[in-house]
């Protein structure tokens, strides 16, 4: 029980977008939820999940993520310090699918457990307020609302979904009934609305198991049924937990808020006032960055001369340096530019579906590219040729694999690698190398207590990355 009056909430993070309005920075080969995009030191995934490690309001959390982002999700909370348990979606089937797997995984444990809905991408700046808040609404929750965070509008934002506010809910102090859900509105619409006293749709969901899968029984039946058999023929593959492939497929893909929150005559809002953003775009990131004496937000090697207004974002070791403009936006990445100005900024997302039409590998995958293992980022490629340095951390193992069209040869640069190569497995430390010829069965492993870093060198007629054979793979891939 929390402080003796309700059972501990269960926080479900819901962590499976892209983030594409953020690209180049966010792709799907690395979400905004994962990146450094506000914090220097810490992803708003890795901030999402310690906002919930107060051990007398929450429970341990669980991390509803794509198989494809497992290992990023596990390393984070690795080096945020923070246990959880981890369900992975097969394909994304929308909020509706995820918010039913969160339902009936918690009523496992408790029929009526108090589960909160959260996403991995919002920056919240005052924890004790949004703790204060979720125990609130678990009141309401307890009594058997489906209760969602109704942020107190700053602004008359256009990028935010409305809630109208009824009648209050008695028993709830500060709550409402949900007098109806807004979409998002033009400038003039949002202007009404909050004259009206409506209220941003933070997204944030509290409710009791069984009355969730009640609803979703009465609403959408079909999802509650395929998610059910997903949960039940779930595999555990690791520390994960995996929802069968067939059974997830089945599920319509819709919303949380089409297939129950329009439809409820259970909602119910508590308005709150704690600083709240999804950066959903570049100007939303700069609105929450601090800002210098001209309104500038910078991150990385930048320089500015008669600069206002602007958000400049620079990774990487090289300089990014804007002269003589206003109100824009610069992201710089090592293998992408992006410019615009602050007002277009919501348009990038057009731009991504546009690099992706004309088959522009930057549109999704970084250069420097996350595996379980650790990482590798392209360095050069040319005509039956390509350059990769590898880091390998400490235990960690590639699968033993082969290929059809290419040699390599691995140079250590830092730490000892140990080399399978067919039947012989040799140890190469540091300013050695070995070569794997074509066809060759190999793995390499990192025995050592630092991080493995070599370069590769791959030569033949073809090197893309499906030209792997896995023979075994201690990570199930």
């Amino acid at each position: 029980m929390a402080s003796g009056f309700f059972p501990l909430i269960h926080p479900v993070i819901l962590c499976g977008g892209s983030g594409t309005r953020l690209w180049p920075a966010s792709r799907e080969s690395m979400p905004k939820q994962f990146t450094l995009l506000v914090n220097a030191d810490s992803s708003t995934f890795q901030d999402t999940a310690r906002r919930v490690t107060d051990g007398t309001a929450f429970s341990r959390p669980t991390i509803i993520t794509s198989s494809e982002a497992r290992f990023i999700v596990a390393e984070q909370l690795l080096q945020a310090e923070v246990q959880a348990d981890i369900v992975l979606e097969p394909e994304r089937r929308d909020s509706a699918a995820a918010v039913a797997v969160a339902a009936l995984h918690a009523a496992r444990r408790d029929p009526e457990a108090v589960v909160m809905i959260l996403a991995a991408d919002h920056v919240i700046s005052d924890t004790a307020a949004f703790v204060e808040a979720a125990r609130a609404a678990a009141v309401g929750a307890q009594a058997g609302r489906i209760m969602t965070l109704g942020i107190e509008p700053t602004a008359p934002s256009t990028a935010y979904g409305y809630i109208r506010k009824g009648a209050p809910i008695d028993g709830v102090e500060g709550a409402y009934d949900v007098g109806r859900f807004v979409e998002k509105p033009n400038r003039h619409g949002a202007e009404s609305l909050i004259a009206d006293g409506a209220l941003w749709n933070s997204g944030y969901f509290l409710f009791r198991a069984d009355v969730m899968l009640a609803e979703l029984e009465t609403y959408v039946p079909e999802i509650l049924a395929a998610t059910r058999t997903a949960l039940d023929k779930a595999t555990s593959d690791l520390d994960f937990l995996r929802l069968d492939s067939a059974a997830f497929a089945s599920a319509p893909k819709t919303s949380i808020d089409y297939a129950v929150m329009e439809r409820t005559d259970r909602a119910g809002v508590l308005p709150v006032s704690f600083p709240w953003s999804d950066v959903g775009t570049w100007d939303a990131v700069w609105d929450v960055l601090p800002r210098d004496a001209l309104g500038n937000a910078v991150r990385g090697r930048v320089e500015l001369v008669e600069t206002r207004g602007s958000l400049i974002h620079s990774e990487g070791e090289h300089l990014t340096a804007v002269v003589g403009v206003d109100d824009i936006v610069v992201v710089s990445t090592p293998d992408a530019v992006l410019v615009t100005s602050k007002a277009k900024a919501g348009l990038v997302k057009e731009l991504v579906t546009q690099l992706r039409e004309k088959a522009h590998p930057e549109a999704d995958a970084h250069r420097r590219m996350f595996r379980p293992w650790g990482w590798y980022q392209r360095i050069d490629i040319g005509e039956r040729f390509q350059v990769k340095r590898i880091m390998v951390t400490p235990g960690g193992r590639l699968s033993l694999q082969k290929h059809f069209h290419r040699a390599e040869h691995w140079v250590v640069v830092r730490g000892t690698a140990e080399v399978t190569v067919d039947d012989r497995v040799v140890l190469v430390h540091e300013n050695e190398a070995v070569y794997l010829p074509i066809g060759s069965m190999h793995r390499l492993t990192n025995p050592g207590k630092i991080p493995l870093e070599l370069i590769e060198v791959q030569v033949g007629s073809y090197t893309g990355e499906d030209d792997i054979i896995r023979v075994e793979d201690i990570y199930g891939r």
